[in-house]
């Protein structure tokens, strides 16, 4: 069995220098203005009759120094494009100027500038057979490449022609989990077993979980406000209008099927209605957006036709929930979790010395087979 897992490890690169490529050219003009600032100063204390060398020098350090990160910025930009995310919706994330192969990622240290190394071991030996740095926080996207890495490792190594078709079982958390995962471990036939984010909440032995011990980060977490539901709207499928509490009529924003093949509207409130109504304090989460011109009405989508046809996802849904398969994945922690608590503890692997995915890589390390929780020796 091999169990699948990322551990957040930080990057040699600051977390200051990150930002999207707007708002890399908003801090260069501010530096750029604190430029003209000093140099104002600096003519003026030249004009002055009691010259003060010191002072002087100390602001000509500070205008070097600037002028260094403006022309640091300005290069990245002039040389770089902009860094798109992993997600389903393809959009702008945070570039690093120092390692832009790193990314900002939250962890339970807080924030940091780093790497996600996700490590595969092996249950019975508890040995790191994959290791690998993404610059990326989610870990969906990491699934693919990982499995594919093992198989290629393991005919290489001449231990196996496909490792997967031998019966070896794949384990990794809900990080993992996403329809387009399930599609590709039924279609390759790796036997897996990875839980969504609500399996918990399918079982009955967690059905009291909450009620006895509590919500997990309940301090950390901000509350969300309560608003009506959207049980409270009055929806006119064959018209795909719809009504909110309030009696106004609201407009169809768009239109399309989910990843399960659900066909839903989604639907929002008219500003000059939502601006002035008396109830908007209890219908949305945040009113004053409304007061905006570019704000937003309440939002609220419908499932059209909740008839759908079964997902991959509930194919994996039924392994997980099965005798079974809680028993299989039962074991998951118990694999992968020394090893992270050894490379971090014992091996002082906590911050990558080096820069870029294919140096840390290195470090982590890829392409080797090595010891887990026992010795922790790496053989390459």
């Amino acid at each position: 069995m091999f169990a699948i897992d990322g551990c957040k490890i930080s990057s040699n690169a600051a977390k200051e220098w990150s930002g999207t490529f707007k708002e890399l050219g908003e801090k260069r003009e501010k530096i750029k203005r604190q430029v003209r600032y000093h140099m104002a100063e600096h003519k003026q204390m030249d004009k002055s009759e009691s010259h003060d060398s010191e002072g002087a020098d100390r602001i000509q350090q500070c205008i070097d120094t600037l002028s260094k990160a403006h022309e640091k910025i300005n290069r990245f930009l002039e040389t770089s494009t902009p860094r798109m995310g992993q997600g389903k919706k393809k959009k702008e994330v945070k570039s690093n100027i120092t390692d832009n192969e790193s990314a900002k990622m939250t962890t339970s240290r807080g924030t940091i500038q780093g790497y996600n190394g996700v490590a595969t071991v092996d249950k019975k030996h508890q040995v790191i057979v994959d290791a690998q740095a993404f610059g990326e926080g989610q870990e969906h996207h990491t699934l693919k490449p990982v499995t594919e890495d093992i198989l290629e490792r393991f005919q290489r190594l001449g231990i196996s022609e496909d490792i997967y078709a031998e019966g070896t079982i794949v384990t990794a958390d809900p990080g993992f989990a996403n329809e387009a995962n399930m599609k590709y471990l039924y279609e390759n036939g790796i036997n897996a077993y990875i839980p969504d984010n609500q399996f918990r909440s399918r079982d009955p032995k967690f059905k009291n979980q909450k009620e006895k011990y509590g919500k997990r980060h309940q301090d950390k977490k901000k509350k969300i406000p309560l608003v009506m539901p959207a049980s409270e709207f009055t929806l006119d499928p064959t018209q795909k209008s719809c009504r909110c509490p309030a009696g106004e009529e609201m407009w169809l924003r768009s239109e399309n099927e989910d990843e399960y093949g659900n066909h839903k509207l989604f639907i929002e409130g008219r500003l000059s209605k939502c601006r002035v109504c008396e109830i908007k304090t209890k219908c949305m989460r945040n009113p004053d957006s409304a007061n905006t011109r570019k704000g937003h009405g309440r939002q609220v989508s419908f499932i059209l036709n909740n008839k759908r046809a079964p997902t991959y996802t509930d194919w994996m849904k039924h392994r997980v929930d099965s005798k079974k398969g809680k028993q299989i994945y039962g074991h998951r922690m118990s694999v992968v979790e020394p090893v992270f608590a050894n490379i971090g503890t014992n091996k002082r692997l906590d911050r990558f010395s080096l820069r870029g995915k294919s140096k840390v890589d290195g470090q982590y390390p890829k392409h080797s087979l090595g010891r887990g929780a026992g010795s922790g020796i790496y053989f390459v």
